[in-house]
């Protein structure tokens, strides 16, 4: 993929990673989300979105929402492959728990370079995942796509695998590490306390899964590949 997309301004490729981000979770790409995800002024925003548009990576559709062009999607997948490989690496080869490598992997995304990319992937075995279960593009900008559902979403008595976790809060993520909730784990939905109370899960494989009750927050941040 990097002989592919040429490189561009560390601003322009935070926001394509950003709107790339924002579709991921299935939420709408407008002034005021990019505003939030990307902690800018709204005005901020409408400048570079502008920018994008005649750079040809962004057009806007009906009711104001704002897509990628395909230029725009392989340019935002560059980036991801760059930001997810270091986080993996991170992880992998330097002892860096999955709390710690997000910020590290933004100061470092826009300066590595192709080649030390591809030496990274190399020396990893070229994975598809990284620490959060984030799908890592391919060189060529392909991404492989795993059929999940949040747990927020899922029924009682729903049992699957973690196979990812959405939010980077570090405090949230070692609250998950320090109890054992991590991907790969089975999880099983026991009871979802009404009035938007917490949802109570058994973690772990019987007879040693760990009863969790968790709130909304954590229920939102995690996907479950449901079986």
């Amino acid at each position: 993929m990097s002989e592919h997309v040429s490189r561009r301004s560390s601003s322009i490729e935070d926001y394509v990673r950003a709107i790339y981000g924002l579709v991921e979770r299935g939420e709408a790409v407008t002034n005021t989300s990019l505003a939030g995800r990307l902690e800018v002024s709204p005005s901020s925003v409408s400048g570079m979105l502008t920018k994008l548009g005649q750079e040809g990576l962004v057009e806007h559709v009906r009711y104001g929402r704002i897509e990628l062009t395909g230029e725009g999607r392989l340019l935002a997948r560059a980036v991801l492959r760059r930001h997810r490989l270091i986080e993996t690496y991170l992880v992998s080869e330097l002892g860096y728990t999955w709390d710690e490598v997000h910020a590290e992997a933004d100061s470092l995304e826009h300066a590595v370079s192709d080649r030390l990319v591809a030496r990274i992937a190399a020396k990893l075995g070229n994975p598809v995942r990284d620490p959060h279960g984030d799908p890592i593009p391919a060189e060529d900008g392909s991404v492989e796509e795993l059929s999940t559902r949040l747990l927020d979403e899922l029924p009682a008595g729903a049992v699957g695998e973690i196979v990812r976790v959405w939010d980077t809060d570090p405090d949230l993520l070692r609250y998950l590490a320090d109890n054992a909730i991590a991907l790969g784990k089975r999880i099983e939905v026991v009871e979802r306390q009404p009035f938007g109370g917490s949802i109570v899960v058994k973690v772990g494989s019987p007879p040693d899964a760990a009863t969790h009750a968790l709130g909304k927050e954590i229920a939102q941040a995690l996907s479950v590949a449901v079986r």
